[in-house]
């Protein structure tokens, strides 16, 4: 009989201890999208196939009619989202156990590694595999920005800013084995299972209640992404220093852009909604 410790035994493996995870290696040579090039020609590409797409669609009166495309998109970046959550949470359990990481002896130590990747650290095994995947599923999410222009969406420029920068982001993660990806991984993607959530439930016809959760959600985010920063550099100026800080420093003004951008937009937006508001209890 199929029992649920079976379950979990068959989660693991199929997210941790596969060989193909297990065995993960990054490479410019042999891993597909771990180059230079590839990153410029996927960031170029999406930034000019979004200027001629809006270029088209000013000339068109009417949005396309896109069927069922956008509730399959929502659907594959939510189950995506959540595999990936459930992907690096094994794998950084499986690499707890193992103890491959362990700075010393001892509870802390052993989870010392979380925040703060050794110097030396190269991008192999299963943790990175996941990071890998993170940095292809962002190549993925351009089809957001696609989808909004087709359907004659507003596009700011937050949108665009987040969709092209968050790949270099990414990129820099695995090639310089930036520490804090894991923490910053799983929070992502967290955000991103409850983000895609209520996406896929506004393009069935059914928007939930919450948007405003979403909203709070992403600025936690944020600001935990700071938080944990603190611990990071207080493991780098005490001990032996931290992998991939030149990378850490990027990921620190791009989370800091953001976060002043989102602020800045939705102030925008909650103006609009208050003038909007004066002027229909003018009309009453």
């Amino acid at each position: 009989m199929y029992s649920f410790s079976k379950f979990l035994g068959d989660i693991r493996y199929w997210t941790a201890n596969h060989p193909a995870i297990t065995h993960f290696r990054w490479s410019s040579t042999t891993t597909w999208g771990a180059s230079w090039q590839f990153l410029v020609t996927g960031m170029v590409s999406y930034l000019l196939l979004v200027a001629i797409l809006v270029f088209i669609m000013k000339k068109k009166s009417n949005p396309l009619h896109l069927g069922p495309i956008p509730v399959i998109h929502n659907m594959i970046i939510l189950s995506l989202s959540a595999l990936m959550v459930v992907g690096c949470w094994e794998a950084a359990g499986v690499e707890m156990e193992q103890t491959r990481w362990l700075w010393g002896r001892g509870s802390y130590e052993r989870k010392k590694w979380i925040f703060c990747f050794p110097i030396g650290t190269q991008p192999i095994g299963r943790l990175f595999f996941w990071s890998y995947v993170f940095y292809l599923s962002k190549f993925y999410e351009f089809v957001d920005t696609i989808i909004l222009v087709l359907k004659k969406r507003p596009l700011t420029f937050l949108h665009v800013y987040h969709h092209a920068v968050v790949v270099v982001m990414c990129f820099l993660w695995l090639e310089y084995s930036q520490s804090l990806q894991i923490i910053a991984l799983i929070t992502n993607a967290s955000v991103h299972t409850l983000m895609y959530t209520y996406y896929l439930l506004c393009s069935i016809g059914y928007p939930p209640p919450w948007k405003k959760l979403v909203t709070n959600c992403q600025i936690v985010q944020f600001l935990f992404s700071f938080l944990v920063s603190i611990v990071l550099l207080w493991l780098h100026f005490t001990g032996n220093g931290c992998a991939g800080m030149g990378a850490w420093v990027f990921n620190a003004l791009f989370n800091g852009s953001l976060l002043v951008l989102f602020f800045n937009f939705h102030r925008k937006q909650y103006r609009q909604m208050r003038m909007k508001s004066g002027v229909a209890r003018k009309r009453e």
